[in-house]
């Protein structure tokens, strides 16, 4: 919760009250990055350029000039994660274990699941919760990310693994439940926002970019 003191001396509470509807959701006026006053401006200023306009991905991953390059990439990364879930759960509608008992994507690329002691095979709905559950755990650890305005160069060196393996939730969406990624990625745009995140940052492979969104895809194989 943040709160926002208006020229005129009102102080606006930047919080969605209990019984808030939702198309009044973050209905608060816009703020400038340099003016919150949180330990969160950096996950409120990304939220906030997301609201406003998801289909300006330039302006939502334009990092301001004071910040830590290390603190705008994990917040960056955690809320992709946040989002991911909603695409996860329009999977649930019909990416079962009977039907996706692999997570795939196309017939070449099968992806082994790193929840377990040793890698495996998962049915694609439960690789994609192992992957965002794991993910979570991750990036809400005390002990590689401590703080929310300072992160150790080794600690940033992790967010490259978790970047690969929850791209595989959009790969998997994109060649095997089309029209429900189709519909998820003109409301948020955000496997486009992640492939330009990874592709500026240098988190992925451009080979394992295999979701036609910014160029050419590649097809092969790939493990955990």
């Amino acid at each position: 919760m943040s709160k926002m003191k208006m020229a005129d001396g009102a102080t606006i509470l930047r919080r969605n009250r209990p019984g808030t509807k939702a198309e009044d959701f973050c209905r608060w006026p816009d703020e400038a990055y340099e003016e919150m006053d949180s330990t969160l401006a950096v996950q409120q200023c990304i939220q906030q350029l997301i609201r406003k306009d998801p289909t300006n991905i330039d302006l939502i991953l334009k990092m301001p000039e004071t910040l830590d390059e290390g603190v705008w990439k994990y917040e960056h990364l955690r809320q992709f994660c946040m989002e991911l879930n909603g695409l996860a759960i329009r999977l649930q509608e019909e990416c079962r274990p009977e039907t996706c008992n692999q997570m795939t994507a196309t017939e070449q690329w099968i992806f082994l699941c790193a929840a377990h002691k040793t890698p495996k095979e998962c049915a694609a709905i439960d690789y994609t919760r192992h992957t965002l559950d794991g993910a979570a755990c991750l990036l809400n650890s005390n002990k590689y990310f401590p703080s929310r305005v300072s992160i150790k160069e080794s600690s940033v060196a992790k967010l490259g693994s978790v970047c690969r393996r929850v791209y595989r939730i959009f790969s998997h969406a994109y060649y095997h439940h089309r029209t429900i990624f189709d519909e998820f990625e003109i409301e948020t745009c955000l496997c486009k926002r992640f492939t330009q995140f990874v592709t500026k940052y240098n988190l992925m492979s451009k080979d394992n970019l295999i979701v036609p969104i910014l160029g050419e895809a590649t097809i092969g194989e790939s493990e955990a």
